[in-house]
């Protein structure tokens, strides 16, 4: 064999374990718990918000789901949607400031929603559904903090927030963003939403398919490079 078609056989090697390796990388980065839809309007009432767990483990399973939602500023009239194989443990709090509202004054809402029973396979995820009654109209954004559990005993910790202007951090908190509504009485953004276990994120794999396109540009656009190279080495 040549040592032109050595270097090629090398150069075409290195180019596909680049690719696979930028690739790999984009899919751990993107693997997290997320909320869905990822924006209500303020004050918004009678919804839905999912939360898409993945399990990115390669040999173990998710086994324990905990969600905690704010009390500072309330979710109320939570409902668990119910969820097969999955059992939901309900916990409400005594509110520090009480809400008042059209019905009377809210002195107590969930603070944590646990499931458990149920599974998440490597390479899967679960959608896990909160109905609501009406949402906070005095905060721009909530968190909701989120422990996982793994069968092998890990158990990763959702609860990071990054400051404004800061890279999304390893494991960030889901996060709703309330949008403002309009001197009209519409929202700036649509409030109306779709369950998360019926409604595909189209935007996020729009997005992730776009950006992974793109790295495989990149590499490839790298391989022709070395290949004209090596080429040209060999004609000489």
């Amino acid at each position: 064999m040549s040592r032109a078609h050595t270097a090629l056989r090398r150069a075409g090697l290195g180019t596909a374990l680049a690719a696979a390796a930028l690739l790999t990388a984009a899919g751990v980065a993107s693997a997290h718990v997320t909320v869905h839809p990822d924006s209500y309007a303020k004050g918004a009432t009678d919804g839905v918000i999912g939360f898409r767990v993945p399990d990115e483990s390669d040999t173990a399973s998710t086994t324990k789901v905990q969600l905690f939602l704010p009390t500072d500023h309330p979710l109320l009239g939570v409902l668990v949607s119910p969820h097969d194989g999955w059992t939901a443990k309900v916990t409400e709090t005594k509110l520090k400031t009480p809400v008042k509202t059209d019905d009377g004054t809210i002195t107590d809402a969930v603070s944590e929603i646990t499931w458990t029973g149920g599974k998440v396979t490597p390479g899967h995820y679960e959608d896990f559904d909160v109905a609501f009654g009406q949402l906070p109209d005095d905060t721009a954004e909530l968190t909701f903090k989120t422990l996982q559990t793994y069968s092998d005993g890990k158990v990763v910790r959702w609860i990071e927030e990054a400051a404004k202007g800061d890279e999304e951090p390893e494991n960030p908190a889901p996060v709703l963003k309330l949008t403002s509504v309009t001197a009209s009485g519409t929202a700036t953004k649509s409030s109306v939403a779709t369950p998360a276990s019926t409604k595909a994120s189209a935007s996020d794999s729009t997005a992730r398919g776009l950006g992974a396109a793109g790295l495989v540009v990149g590499v490839l656009g790298l391989a022709a490079g070395a290949f004209a190279v090596v080429r040209s080495r060999a004609a000489k």
